[in-house]
This record gives C-alpha cells, sequence and structure tokens, in this order.
C-alpha cells in the first residue's frame, strides 16, 4: 500500500513538471507550489524544506549581472571573445567552444552564446569549414559551463546542497571544471571527423547551386565599448575572483567572530554579499541607474529562475522528505552497486525539464539521501548537459536557422540532430573523467 502511494506521489511530480515545461518559463515553479499545496491538503504531507538560500545566492547573483549588461560589460566580454575565436580560423571547432565554454562559464549564464553565434558562423564559413561542427559544439558547451560556474542558478542550488556536507563550491569547481574542458576537446576531437567537408557537402552544394547561399558579411566595425563598460566587466570578474579565491585558500577566506569565537564565514552568505557589494559598486562608478536593473535581460531570467526553483524544489524537497526511508532502503542498494544510474536521471530529467537549477534540486537531493559521496556527485553533475538531448531549446534552432549552408540541421526523426554527439560526448567524458578526479 505504501510503495503504491509512493508512486502515486512520484507520477504527480512528474506530472506537475512536465505541465510546468509545456507553459514553459517560471510555470514549472508555479506548478511545483500546487504540488506542495496538494501533497499538504490531499496526502497530508508537511511540507518540505524551501531552498532559500539558493534563492538568495541566484537574486544576488544576477543582480550583479544584470548591473554589468546595463553599464555595458557583457558587450564588453562578448568583443574579447570575438578577437579570441577571429584570431585562430583554422581552429575554431577547438577555439569557439573552449571560449564559449569560458566566458559562460564567467557571465553564469549560456546566453552569452547567441552574441558569439554569428562570430563562429562567419569565421568557419570564411575558412572552409563546416559551420555544424564550431555552432554544435559551442552551443552545446555553453550549456555545460553552467556546471563549472561559480555564479549560475545551477551552482547556487548546488552549493546550498552541498553545504552541509563541507563540500563546498571549489570542491565542485575542482572536479567538474577540468574534466568538462577535456570533454570539450574529445568533443571537438569527434566532430571534426562528422560529416563531410564543407565544399562536398550535397546539401550545401545544392544550396549553392540554388542561390540560397549568402556568404556572411563582416563589416569590420567593432561595437565602441566605454571606459565604463570595461569597468564594470573588470569588477564583476574581481567579485567572481574574489569568491573563488575564498574557496581555494583558507588564508583569505573572511572569518567573523560569533559568541567571541573566529568562523569562517558561510560560502554562500560571502557569495551574496559579495555580489550585492559589487552591483553597489558598478552603480556607483559605472553610471548605471538602480531603477533599470529589473528590466535588464540577464535579471529577468533570474527572476525566471528562483521562481522556478522556489517552486520545484520545495516539491522535490517535500516529496523527498515524506519518503525518504523507503527510498533510502528500495534504492539505496542500488545506487551504491550502480551510482551511475544516478547520472542518468540527471541526463534525463534535464531533458525533460530543460532547467539545470530544477533538475539539481530534484536529483541531487536524491543521491544525498541515497549516501552517495559529494565527489560522486559532482562528478555525475555535469550530466545535466542532457538538457540539449532534445532540440527545443532557443540556442538550438537559432543555430540551425543561421547555418545558411544546412550543415547544422534537426533530422527527420527529431533526436538526430547536429547537437546530439557533442550532447553524449560531453556527458560521457565529463562524467567519467569526474569520477576519477572524484576517486583521487
Amino acid at each position: 500500500m505504501q510503495s503504491a502511494l509512493i508512486a502515486v506521489q512520484a507520477i504527480l511530480v512528474i506530472a506537475l513538471i512536465a505541465i510546468g515545461v509545456h507553459f514553459k518559463g517560471m510555470a514549472i515553479g508555479l506548478f511545483g507550489g500546487l504540488g506542495v499545496l496538494i501533497f499538504a491538503l490531499v496526502f497530508g504531507v508537511a511540507p518540505g524544506p524551501v531552498p532559500v538560500s539558493a534563492m538568495l545566492i541566484i537574486l544576488a547573483v544576477v543582480t550583479a549581472a544584470g548591473t554589468m549588461q546595463l553599464a555595458g560589460g557583457v558587450d564588453y566580454l562578448v568583443s574579447i571573445a570575438e578577437k579570441l575565436i577571429r584570431r585562430f580560423p583554422s581552429q575554431i571547432t577547438y577555439i569557439a567552444p573552449l571560449v564559449t565554454f569560458l566566458f559562460c562559464a564567467g557571465a553564469g549564464t549560456g546566453n552569452i552564446y547567441y552574441s558569439l553565434m554569428p562570430v563562429i558562423y562567419e569565421v568557419s564559413f570564411a575558412a572552409g569549414v563546416r559551420p555544424e561542427r564550431p555552432l554544435a559544439l559551442s552551443a552545446t558547451a555553453g550549456q555545460l559551463a553552467i556546471t563549472s560556474s561559480p555564479v549560475s542558478a545551477a551552482m547556487a542550488a548546488m552549493v546550498g546542497l552541498m553545504g552541509p556536507l563541507h563540500f563546498h563550491l571549489t570542491d565542485i569547481l575542482m572536479i567538474v571544471f577540468p574534466s568538462s574542458v577535456i570533454a570539450i576537446l574529445v568533443g571537438a576531437f569527434v566532430m571534426n571527423r562528422m560529416g563531410k567537408e564543407l565544399a562536398d557537402d550535397p546539401e550545401y552544394q545544392r544550396r549553392v547551386a540554388e542561390g540560397l547561399v549568402t556568404p556572411p558579411s563582416a563589416d569590420g566595425a567593432a561595437k565602441e565599448i566605454s571606459g565604463k563598460a570595461k569597468l564594470s566587466a573588470i569588477l564583476f570578474m574581481a567579485g567572481l575572483a574574489a569568491i573563488i579565491l575564498a574557496g581555494l585558500f583558507d588564508q583569505v577566506h573572511p572569518h567573523v567572530v560569533s559568541k567571541g569565537e573566529s568562523i569562517p564565514l558561510d560560502m554562500s552568505l560571502f557569495i551574496q554579499m559579495t555580489m550585492l557589494g559589487i552591483s553597489a559598486v558598478i552603480i556607483a562608478f559605472c553610471g548605471v541607474s538602480a531603477s533599470g536593473i529589473p528590466k535588464s535581460p540577464l535579471f529577468a531570467s533570474g527572476l525566471v529562475a528562483v521562481v522556478a526553483l522556489f517552486g520545484v524544489a520545495w516539491m522535490a524537497n517535500t516529496f523527498i522528505a515524506a519518503n525518504e526511508t523507503v527510498i533510502v532502503n528500495e534504492l539505496g542498494e542500488l545506487a551504491r552497486r550502480a551510482p551511475l544510474m544516478l547520472g542518468v536521471a540527471l541526463f534525463l530529467v534535464a531533458a525533460i525539464t530543460t532547467s539545470q537549477s530544477s533538475t539539481t534540486f530534484s536529483i541531487i537531493p536524491i543521491g544525498i539521501a541515497l549516501g552517495l559521496s559529494p565527489g560522486v556527485l559532482a562528478a555525475m553533475w555535469p550530466a545535466l548537459v542532457g538538457v540539449f538531448l532534445l532540440p527545443t531549446n532557443g540556442s538550438q534552432i537559432a543555430s540551425v536557422e543561421l547555418d545558411q549552408t544546412g550543415t547544422t540541421r534537426i533530422g527527420a526523426y527529431v533526436i538526430n540532430h547536429s547537437f546530439l554527439v557533442p550532447v553524449i560526448v560531453f556527458t560521457v567524458v565529463s562524467v567519467g573523467l569526474g569520477l576519477v578526479i572524484a576517486a583521487l
């Protein structure tokens, strides 16, 4: 009877997440809140803990990012990335995804790719490189970067979950960052051998013959970047560096006095106060109006993430807290024998929900409840790149539409799209290497 009840509750959680995904945006959080209400009123289950710390980290980070964006700092970061990509045109299959990864990790959002996408296409086309290769790799690398970003919404969720286990931001980064970078290099090696060369591709030849391909034109006019824009980006990156250094080195980690005793400052709180402080400094010295911050795209998307995280994580916590004993007893042995099953769950749930932060809060607590080590959980976490398993993401569709050569495509069977190989390679290599690093 109890197993049947748990199954019904699990189906309810999955169904509400699916409905939220259908309505898009913050709807996933709203339907998560509805789930908590149903758990309380129908099943008599006490609401689980609200992920307050993670929500506050996201708010603080997107406030700083939005402030930097208003000052023009994001444009400055994109201009630097463009120069790096243009400098090595023949190696764009390697350079473009690495640059995209680094800049998306630094900014905490995969949306940086949208600004780099035309440059990647233009340079690859001009160099005679099949555009599918760098475009598919870079779009996917932008999503892989989320689990290597100290300031992403997903990382805020992960830090909040791992903190009580004494596994902190830098511990996570030491596993996921090197494994992700190597995964990108392996992915580029594999993609360089996928498909025909551009000049030999039959679809490209057909489009050229029909006059459907227009060579991209770059007028070479770089967007003018103000000094205040550069300063805002420098300040944001300085805050990011301070957070990383504080996590890496005890000597620079701030201490505070509590009840007459000097103790390390909680890392979650340090991230929040640092990002809010950076926002204040940017406002003071970079000519940004505070009233405009809520209107910035980065802040708006971050606010959606907060609401989504609020509801879906609250619902998942409620379900897990109510059934933790049974979950541990039934699944514990399976997870100990085959811990990779949790990685599979991360991959598939991310594909279904298309939300890395929501998936983190839905699946990682199960791994914690099953007694998996924090290192193993961190190693499997990059499997969230499964958000690209189905070609429903905006950056995937935009890449297909941009590539006039027709090499970047969504196949007749939907699942056979240009991004599938990078998704599979990134997942297998990053998780596999992550498990090795965690073991060491």
